[in-house]
Protein backbone atom coordinates (compact mmCIF):
# COMPACT_ATOMS: atom_id res chain seq x y z
CA UNK A 1 0.00 0.00 0.00
CA UNK A 2 1.60 3.68 -0.70
CA UNK A 3 1.42 6.40 1.86
CA UNK A 4 -1.02 8.38 -0.03
CA UNK A 5 -3.05 5.33 0.07
CA UNK A 6 -2.85 4.84 3.87
CA UNK A 7 -4.02 8.62 4.64
CA UNK A 8 -6.93 8.25 2.17
CA UNK A 9 -8.13 5.42 4.28
CA UNK A 10 -7.19 6.98 7.33
CA UNK A 11 -9.79 10.10 6.25
CA UNK A 12 -12.72 7.44 5.74
CA UNK A 13 -12.78 6.58 9.66
CA UNK A 14 -11.40 10.40 11.05
CA UNK A 15 -12.22 14.19 9.85
CA UNK A 16 -9.42 15.90 7.37
CA UNK A 17 -10.24 19.08 8.91
CA UNK A 18 -9.68 18.33 12.25
CA UNK A 19 -6.27 16.92 11.65
CA UNK A 20 -5.81 19.91 9.73
CA UNK A 21 -6.38 21.97 12.95
CA UNK A 22 -4.83 20.01 15.30
CA UNK A 23 -1.31 20.13 13.42
CA UNK A 24 -1.77 23.96 12.47
CA UNK A 25 -1.65 22.94 8.78
CA UNK A 26 -4.35 23.43 6.08
CA UNK A 27 -6.89 21.41 4.90
CA UNK A 28 -5.97 21.60 1.54
CA UNK A 29 -2.47 20.35 2.35
CA UNK A 30 -3.95 17.45 4.43
CA UNK A 31 -6.15 16.13 1.46
CA UNK A 32 -3.42 16.17 -0.77
CA UNK A 33 -1.55 13.56 1.83
CA UNK A 34 -3.99 11.56 0.44
CA UNK A 35 -3.34 12.18 -3.14
CA UNK A 36 -0.48 10.45 -5.44
CA UNK A 37 2.17 12.68 -6.09
CA UNK A 38 2.47 13.30 -9.77
CA UNK A 39 3.65 16.03 -11.89
CA UNK A 40 1.04 17.82 -12.55
CA UNK A 41 0.78 19.63 -8.84
CA UNK A 42 -1.62 16.83 -6.82
CA UNK A 43 -0.53 15.42 -4.81
CA UNK A 44 2.39 16.30 -1.50
CA UNK A 45 5.47 15.00 0.30
CA UNK A 46 3.70 13.43 3.26
CA UNK A 47 4.33 13.09 6.82
CA UNK A 48 4.95 9.32 6.08
CA UNK A 49 6.82 9.91 3.21
CA UNK A 50 9.20 12.21 5.11
CA UNK A 51 9.64 9.86 7.87
CA UNK A 52 10.54 6.94 5.90
CA UNK A 53 13.23 9.00 4.08
CA UNK A 54 14.58 10.19 8.11
CA UNK A 55 14.43 6.57 8.33
CA UNK A 56 16.43 5.62 5.29
CA UNK A 57 18.46 8.39 6.11
CA UNK A 58 19.90 8.03 9.39
CA UNK A 59 19.09 3.99 9.75
CA UNK A 60 17.94 4.63 13.44
CA UNK A 61 16.02 2.15 13.86
CA UNK A 62 14.79 3.25 17.17
CA UNK A 63 12.84 6.06 14.90
CA UNK A 64 10.37 3.35 13.78
CA UNK A 65 10.11 1.50 17.13
CA UNK A 66 9.47 4.76 19.26
CA UNK A 67 6.13 4.66 16.67
CA UNK A 68 5.48 1.62 16.82
CA UNK A 69 5.46 1.82 20.86
CA UNK A 70 3.56 4.79 20.37
CA UNK A 71 1.15 2.92 18.94
CA UNK A 72 0.55 0.24 21.47
CA UNK A 73 2.76 -2.09 19.08
CA UNK A 74 6.09 -3.73 18.80
CA UNK A 75 8.84 -3.62 15.79
CA UNK A 76 10.08 -7.15 14.77
CA UNK A 77 11.98 -7.23 11.68
CA UNK A 78 10.92 -9.49 9.17
CA UNK A 79 13.92 -11.50 8.09
CA UNK A 80 14.36 -11.94 4.25
CA UNK A 81 13.42 -14.44 2.47
CA UNK A 82 15.64 -17.33 1.52
CA UNK A 83 13.21 -19.35 -0.55
CA UNK A 84 13.60 -21.52 -3.70
CA UNK A 85 12.15 -24.28 -4.80
CA UNK A 86 14.90 -26.67 -3.43
CA UNK A 87 13.78 -25.66 0.51
CA UNK A 88 12.50 -27.94 2.43
CA UNK A 89 9.25 -26.82 4.37
CA UNK A 90 9.51 -30.24 7.07
CA UNK A 91 12.42 -29.04 8.65
CA UNK A 92 11.47 -24.97 8.73
CA UNK A 93 8.51 -26.45 10.26
CA UNK A 94 10.10 -28.27 13.27
CA UNK A 95 12.51 -25.16 13.83
CA UNK A 96 9.30 -23.13 14.37
CA UNK A 97 7.75 -25.53 16.81
CA UNK A 98 11.27 -26.16 18.22
CA UNK A 99 11.64 -22.36 18.77
CA UNK A 100 7.98 -22.03 20.41
CA UNK A 101 9.00 -24.66 22.85
CA UNK A 102 12.17 -22.75 23.67
CA UNK A 103 9.81 -19.71 24.10
CA UNK A 104 7.89 -21.85 26.33
CA UNK A 105 10.72 -22.90 28.25
CA UNK A 106 12.23 -20.02 29.38
CA UNK A 107 8.53 -18.60 30.52
CA UNK A 108 8.21 -21.80 32.44
CA UNK A 109 11.53 -21.18 33.88
CA UNK A 110 11.31 -17.05 34.72
CA UNK A 111 7.81 -17.83 36.51
CA UNK A 112 8.82 -20.94 38.62
CA UNK A 113 9.57 -18.26 41.49
CA UNK A 114 6.25 -17.06 40.65
CA UNK A 115 8.01 -13.42 39.48
CA UNK A 116 9.56 -12.63 36.60
CA UNK A 117 12.77 -10.20 36.30
CA UNK A 118 13.29 -7.33 34.26
CA UNK A 119 16.23 -9.33 32.59
CA UNK A 120 14.46 -12.86 32.34
CA UNK A 121 11.57 -10.48 30.61
CA UNK A 122 14.40 -9.49 27.95
CA UNK A 123 15.30 -12.78 27.58
CA UNK A 124 11.05 -13.87 26.90
CA UNK A 125 10.92 -10.64 24.46
CA UNK A 126 13.96 -11.46 22.51
CA UNK A 127 13.01 -15.39 21.98
CA UNK A 128 9.30 -14.07 21.06
CA UNK A 129 11.03 -11.90 18.44
CA UNK A 130 13.33 -14.29 16.97
CA UNK A 131 10.23 -17.32 16.57
CA UNK A 132 8.16 -14.00 14.88
CA UNK A 133 10.88 -13.40 12.78
CA UNK A 134 11.58 -16.80 11.43
CA UNK A 135 7.80 -17.39 11.59
CA UNK A 136 7.29 -14.73 8.70
CA UNK A 137 10.33 -15.68 7.03
CA UNK A 138 8.38 -18.93 6.66
CA UNK A 139 4.90 -17.47 5.83
CA UNK A 140 6.47 -15.67 3.09
CA UNK A 141 8.45 -18.29 1.53
CA UNK A 142 4.79 -20.27 1.55
CA UNK A 143 3.26 -17.13 -0.44
CA UNK A 144 6.14 -17.32 -2.77
CA UNK A 145 4.48 -20.71 -4.33
CA UNK A 146 6.10 -23.26 -1.61
CA UNK A 147 2.37 -24.35 -1.30
CA UNK A 148 3.70 -26.78 -3.83
CA UNK A 149 6.78 -28.03 -1.58
CA UNK A 150 4.84 -28.93 1.39
CA UNK A 151 1.92 -30.83 -0.95
CA UNK A 152 5.15 -32.48 -2.40
CA UNK A 153 6.71 -33.10 1.04
CA UNK A 154 3.67 -34.70 2.54
CA UNK A 155 3.30 -37.42 -0.62
CA UNK A 156 6.88 -38.26 0.21
CA UNK A 157 5.89 -38.75 3.99
CA UNK A 158 2.78 -40.83 3.35
CA UNK A 159 4.55 -42.77 0.44
CA UNK A 160 7.00 -43.18 3.13
CA UNK A 161 4.70 -44.92 5.80
CA UNK A 162 2.97 -46.78 3.29
CA UNK A 163 6.01 -48.15 2.10
CA UNK A 164 5.23 -46.83 -1.57
CA UNK A 165 8.71 -45.34 -3.14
Amino acid sequence: MKSHEVFKEAFEKSSPKAVASDLGVSLSLVYKWAQEQSDYGSGSRNPLDRLLEIYEHTEHLPLIEWLCHRAGGYYVKNTPSICDNSQDVLPATNEIVGQFSELLARISKAALDHSITSEEAEEIRESWDHLKSFAEGFVCCCEQGNFEIIREAAAKLSDTRTGLH
